[in-house]
């Protein structure tokens, strides 16, 4: 029980750009079949299941490429950035 009250350290990611390209990819692949990007990205993240996610333009397999943690930590230091250091 007592290692529920000490805080686990996640190592830092190396800073990943073609996560960044990624996204890119797959969030216009995602917009232009005509699907919500962010719900799609949003369940492919919490599930690992490569189904939320096109074939189209290669986007599945672009996604495959990129482990999900390395998507995650893109998308919060972004929100980060853009949303909290003003």
């Amino acid at each position: 029980m007592s290692e529920l009250k000490n805080t686990r350290h996640f190592g830092e990611l190396p800073e990943n750009a073609d996560a960044k390209e990624v996204l890119k990819i797959v969030y216009k692949a995602l917009q232009t079949k005509g699907y919500d990007p962010v719900s799609q990205i949003v369940g492919y993240i919490l599930s690992g299941d490569p189904t939320y996610i096109t074939s189209y333009a290669d986007a599945r397999y672009q996604i495959s490429r990129v482990e999900r943690d390395e998507i995650l930590e893109v998308l919060l230091k972004n929100y980060i950035a853009t949303e909290l250091e003003k």
